[in-house]
C-alpha cells in the first residue's frame, strides 16, 4: 500500500525479537532504519559464518535484516540524545521501537513521555523480557523454559526441548506487528499517538491455549507427548522404507478409509472405531501403523492416503522444503552491491505490493552504520561535521 511506503520507522533494536519486527513492517514498504551503538553495535551482527570476510556481517544477522538502512548513535552522550530528537522530528518518525532494557529509558533519552512532547503522533513500542516494570533480560530459551513451551515439546519420557525456531522471539514480533496495525488505524481516525509496551513473556504464555484452559479449568495435566496428539489418534510421524511421513487422521470416517487400505485392513478393530477407543491405545494403535508402513516407502504412502482423501506428508528437510513450489514462488532475496553475494530469505506470510512490485527483491542487510551519511546528511549536516562527530564518539 502507498500509505506504508510514506511511513518511517526508528528501530533502537539487536538480538531477534525487535529486528524480526521491523523486518515485517520493511517488507510491507515502510522506511525502516535501525539504530546501533556505534562501538558495539548489534550483537548478532558477529553470530553465524562470516562468508563475506568482513566484520559485523555474519551469516545469521542477514535472516532477518533485509530491506532497513542503518546508522549509529551513541545515546550515552547528551549530543547523541539531541541527535536523536532531531531523527524523530525532522525525518517525521511514525514508529519508534526499542528492545532495551526499562532502567534505561529514561537514561538514554528514549521514554515515551519525552518522545510524545516532540512527537505527540508518536507510536511508542517497548519489547521487553517481563514487562515495563521488570528489568529481567530474557533470551528465547529462557521464556520457552518459563512459559511452558519445552514443557509441551519432546518425547513423553523424554527430557523436555526447545523448539525448532524461536517462538518466543518471533511470536512476539508478530503480536507486536498486530498491535502497531491497530494503532496506525487509531492515529488514522484521530490523529494521537500509541504507547505500546508488550511482554515477551506473556506473549509466550497466550500461545498456551488449549493447555492453560484444560490445566486451570479442569485439572488435567497437559505435557509433551512426543508426536502424538492429545485428541485425536492415529496422528504422528511414522518411518517409511526410505524416510518419514506424518499421517493425520482427524475423525472416525477417515479413520475407516485408512483400514480400507492395502495392508493396513487388519486394523479394523471395534475398538478401534471410534477415536476414544483410539486415544486409549494409541501406543499399542501406532506400533501396529509403523509393522504396516516400514516396508513401504514414503511416496507409496503418499499416494495411497492421499486417494482416500487421509492428510499426510513427508517430514521435509529444508531443502526439500526450498523445492516446494508454493515455497520457490514467494522466497525473498537480496544482493550485496559491496561483495556481489546474493542471499535468499524465507517467504513473508503474505506477499505484499510492496515485494510484488520489487519482484520480491530487498536492499542487502546494512553494515553497521552505512546510512549515516545519507540519512544525517538528510538532517542537513555536512560530512565535515559527521568526521567530527565520528571522532567524538557521537555516531
Amino acid at each position: 500500500m502507498d500509505i506504508f511506503r510514506k511511513m518511517t520507522m526508528l528501530s533502537l533494536e539487536q538480538a531477534t525479537v525487535l529486528p524480526f519486527l521491523s523486518y515485517r513492517l520493511a517488507m510491507d514498504g515502510i522506511r525502516v532504519i535501525r539504530l546501533e551503538n556505534p562501538t558495539t553495535g548489534d550483537p548478532n551482527r558477529m553470530v553465524g559464518e562470516n562468508r563475506l570476510s568482513e566484520e559485523g556481517m555474519n551469516t545469521y544477522f542477514m535472516a532477518f535484516n533485509a530491506g532497513k538502512e542503518a546508522i549509529t548513535l551513541n545515546l550515552g552522550s547528551p549530543e547523541g540524545r539531541k541527535l536523536f530528537q532531531e531523527l524523530i522530528v525532522k525525518l517525521n518518525v511514525d514508529i519508534f521501537a526499542t528492545n532495551q532494557l526499562p532502567r534505561n529509558y529514561e537514561k538514554l533519552g528514549i521514554d515515551y513521555s519525552t518522545l510524545k512532547k516532540i512527537k505527540p503522533d508518536l507510536i511508542w513500542v517497548g519489547v521487553t523480557g517481563f514487562g515495563p516494570d521488570s528489568n529481567e533480560a530474557a533470551y528465547d530459551p529462557i521464556l520457552q523454559a518459563r512459559g511452558g513451551l519445552m514443557e509441551l515439546t519432546g518425547e513423553a519420557d523424554g527430557e523436555p526441548q526447545v523448539l525448532g525456531i524461536p517462538l518466543s522471539d518471533m511470536g512476539t514480533s508478530e503480536h507486536a506487528y498486530g498491535l502497531i496495525m491497530k494503532a496506525l488505524f487509531k492515529r488514522a481516525l484521530t490523529g494521537e499517538g500509541e504507547k505500546i509496551s508488550l511482554s515477551m513473556f506473556i506473549s509466550t504464555v497466550s500461545w498456551l491455549t488449549q493447555a492453560i484452559t484444560l490445566a486451570k479449568s479442569f485439572g488435567k495435566r497437559i505435557t509433551r507427548r512426543g508426536n502424538t496428539h492429545e485428541f485425536f489418534a492415529p496422528v504422528s510421524v511414522y518411518q517409511t522404507k526410505d524416510g518419514y511421513a506424518y499421517i493425520a487422521v482427524g475423525n472416525d470416517r477417515q479413520w475407516q478409509s485408512f483400514t480400507k487400505l492395502p495392508g493396513f485392513e487388519h486394523l479394523a478393530r471395534p475398538e478401534y472405531e471410534k477415536n476414544a477407543g483410539r486415544i486409549n491405545d494409541v501406543k499399542k494403535l501406532n506400533l501396529l501403523i509403523g509393522e504396516c508402513i516400514k516396508n513401504k516407502t514414503t511416496d507409496e504412502m503418499i499416494d495411497l492416503c492421499r486417494n482416500a482423501t487421509i492428510p499426510i506428508s513427508r517430514v521435509n528437510t529444508i531443502e526439500e522444503v526450498l523445492n516446494d513450489d508454493f515455497v520457490k514462488e514467494s522466497i525473498l532475496t537480496a544482493k550485496d552491491p559491496v561483495t556481489g553475494t546474493r542471499i535468499y530469505m524465507a517467504p513473508p506470510p503474505y506477499m505484499t505490493a510492496f515485494l510484488k512490485e520489487s519482484n520480491r527483491e530487498m536492499s542487502f542487510p546494512p553494515r553497521l552504520g552505512e546510512h549515516n551519511a545519507k540519512i544525517y546528511g538528510e538532517l542537513g549536516y555536512s560530512a565535515e561535521k559527521l568526521v567530527e562527530m565520528k571522532e567524538k564518539g557521537i555516531i
